[in-house]
């Protein structure tokens, strides 16, 4: 022991002091041998601890390359536990996090790709296989709805442990080909239309190869070659394009170009006539990769353009015939004096003649149609289809623009007579008639049915007048005796004063009622008479307005007025404005039960704005441009004549104004005037 101790000493301390120390020194020895100890033991437990954060980190960053390789091929992986029948996710966005149970997973595999899925995850599962790899399609919608579905391209292999035939649990890695698979599925879409446009097309199309050999032709192509016959399948697709005709003597093989020609083809002893067009198909590098054969069948076009020759021989055999007609056209024209007109559908144009064979104007047959002015006439709508407008005798007379200076001076009365015109095979090809102007017969006709209208009118308008004026004024006077009668039977004070109210406002109805007839006497003999003056228009408005308030006695209707000026110094008559002022607000006591009556006016483009607003029964829209007319009334039980607006709207338009109303049924009326005037000076009340 001693030994042992002395020698830890020589290897901590040195040499060992004198035998006569050595008791002394012993329990120094044993606490340097522990510190010893220590040190190693921490020394070896930081080597360790350094090489396990190693191994962790270099753990972690094979489990970061994993994880971005997983993530950037789009793959899942997943493992079902064949005990538990239960199926949990290692990555990926195939399932949840808690896994899913075998139901679960079974019905979101796609119904048509379930029993070859679960034949070949049965394989692993039994040990019969290794591993497997197949494809199926995967509902990714787990939150219910519609089902989003995905390919998925999945390797299985199965977890052995020793001892267990069969694997406990199988590990799948599922590559989400989705994208892989719809854009597979839009290419051979796009192919197989660019095949349908191939093959249905109306043009013949074939393809050879750059030494020229048949590689494909669709139906068009066929037909017209007739691949259908043995001879010529064999034919087509034994010959090379190089040695047979049209290119064996046009196309250089060492040198393919554009190539253009027309050829009839006879088969069968059908006669068609083809266009073929060849054309090379070079590569990015301009190598001769494919050649285009495009054959149409222009058999059709050729005998439109044979017919369209033959319609123009028809044509200058009808020019021929024409002379044929001049003999009766001059005739016609030197003992009728009417100008003739002639109408060539083959041309499309209608030619109106002075003299023999001079032209002196011509329309389209479109044109001529505008030249009418009633275009609801039946034989001018007809002219929309000229053919048939035409198409038997006719005779029209209507209102026409006078076709040298077309709508600068009146249209014209016309009478037009047709006799339609046929070529030698009993075709129509136009029309030709005379044209007469009978503008002053249907003058004086229009001027005789206007006066008597007139006439008719004015007996009219009198029996209303006088019917009206009848029972306006009868309603009055009657008020005036029968209340005047009353008056002397009543004994209080308060009675007779109600009766001489009353009475009082049938005379100023009356009044009233009188100046309307003489107002419409004097504007019907005289016309209407203004006298301007220079007035302060401010002060006249207040001084109305405070006598219309008085008539205003319904205690439910409140009378407001606007006048927002303190001076205004203008010319016009005051009179005449203070009347439509009157009418206006005398208007709206009638018709205004409840709410209020706002009569005002404003300085506005150059002129006086007035405008008076009611809140009553409202105006149809239909209704309102006729208010302005004589004796209408919307109301047959409320008083009045019916001349007070027309007398209104005369003042307006003596003034060079408007005159209108705005309404609204049930919600009321604003009945507005608007003259020019010059104003010489304006003060605001707020001024």
């Amino acid at each position: 022991m001693n030994t042992i101790l002395y020698s830890v000493h020589l290897f901590l301390q040195g040499p060992p002091p004198p035998p006569h120390q050595a008791p002394q020194i012993l329990p120094l020895m044993m606490g340097a041998f522990v510190i010893f100890i220590f040190v190693i033991v921490t020394i070896y437990n930081r080597i360790i601890l350094r090489r396990i954060r190693h191994a962790s980190h270099q753990s972690i960053q094979t489990n970061n390359l994993m994880q971005q390789a997983l993530k950037s091929c789009e793959t899942n992986v997943i493992i079902y536990d064949v005990a538990r029948n239960y199926t949990n996710k290692l990555y990926g966005h195939m399932i949840p996090d808690k896994g899913v149970s075998s139901d679960e997973w079974k019905a979101h595999v796609h119904p048509d790709d379930l029993p070859e899925t679960l034949h070949s995850i049965r394989q692993v599962i039994s040990g019969e296989m290794k591993s497997k790899e197949f494809n199926y399609r995967w509902n990714f919608n787990f939150e219910g709805g519609e089902p989003r579905w995905g390919y998925l391209h999945n390797y299985s292999v199965g977890e052995y442990v020793p001892g267990i035939i069969r694997p406990v649990a199988v590990i799948s890695t599922l590559i989400d080909e989705t994208e892989l698979m719809l854009q597979q599925e839009q290419e051979e879409e796009l192919a197989e239309k660019y095949m349908r446009v191939f093959e249905h097309s109306i043009i013949g199309l074939s393809f050879y190869s750059a030494d020229g050999w048949l590689i494909d032709a669709n139906k068009k192509m066929r037909e017209l070659c007739h691949f259908d016959s043995d001879d010529y399948d064999s034919y087509f697709s034994n010959t090379n394009l190089f040695d047979a005709p049209p290119f064996h003597e046009n196309v250089d093989k060492n040198n393919v170009e554009e190539f253009w020609v027309c050829s009839k083809s006879e088969h069968n002893d059908l006669h068609i006539f083809l266009e073929i067009r060849l054309h090379p198909i070079h590569d990015e590098n301009g190598i001769l990769t494919y050649i285009a054969i495009a054959i149409r069948d222009i058999t059709e076009e050729r005998e439109m353009y044979m017919q369209a020759k033959r319609n123009d021989m028809e044509i200058q055999k009808a020019n021929e015939s024409i002379q044929l007609y001049e003999e009766e056209l001059r005739y016609m024209m030197e003992t009728c004096g009417i100008q003739s007109w002639r109408i060539s559908l083959d041309r499309n144009i209608i030619e109106f003649y002075k003299g023999l064979s001079t032209v002196d104007n011509q329309f389209t047959l479109q044109q001529l149609q505008t030249i009418f002015v009633n275009q609801d006439d039946e034989f001018v709508r007809d002219l929309s289809n000229p053919a048939e407008a035409i198409a038997k005798p006719l005779s029209y007379m209507g209102r026409m623009y006078p076709m040298v200076s077309r709508r600068n001076v009146e249209p014209q009365w016309v009478q037009i007579n047709s006799i339609p015109e046929y070529d030698e095979n009993g075709k129509l090809k136009g029309a030709f008639g005379v044209w007469r102007n009978i503008h002053q017969l249907m003058q004086k006709q229009e001027q005789l049915k206007r006066e008597t209208q007139r006439a008719n009118e004015s007996g009219r308008l009198k029996s209303v007048f006088l019917a009206n004026m009848t029972h306006e004024i009868r309603t009055p006077l009657n008020a005036i005796v029968g209340f005047s009668d009353l008056l002397q039977m009543m004994s209080t004070s308060e009675e007779k004063q109600e009766i001489i109210h009353v009475i009082h406002n049938n005379c100023d109805m009356l009044l009233r009622l009188i100046n309307d007839i003489m107002a419409i006497s004097s504007m019907d003999s005289n016309g209407l008479v203004m006298k301007p003056e220079d007035t302060d228009f401010a002060h006249a408005f207040d001084d109305i307005c405070q006598s219309l308030a008085q008539r205003v006695e319904n205690p439910n209707v409140q009378f407001i007025k606007e006048n927002p000026y303190k001076t205004l110094q203008t010319r016009l008559d005051v009179g005449r404005i203070m009347q439509v002022i009157t009418n206006f607000v005398t208007n709206a006591v009638k018709y205004t039960q409840e709410g209020h009556i706002r009569v005002g006016y404003r300085i506005q483009d150059n002129g006086i704005y007035l405008y008076c607003e009611d809140t009553g029964t409202g105006i149809p829209k239909d209704q309102c441009a006729k208010v302005f007319d004589r004796f209408v009334k919307l109301n047959d039980y409320i008083q009045g004549t019916g001349l007070g607006l027309s007398i209104c709207k005369a003042i307006a338009e003596r003034c060079d104004g408007k005159i209108g109303v705005d309404s609204e049924v049930g919600k009321g009326s604003t009945f507005w005037m608007w003259i020019p005037c010059v104003v010489n000076h304006v003060e605001e009340i707020n001024n």
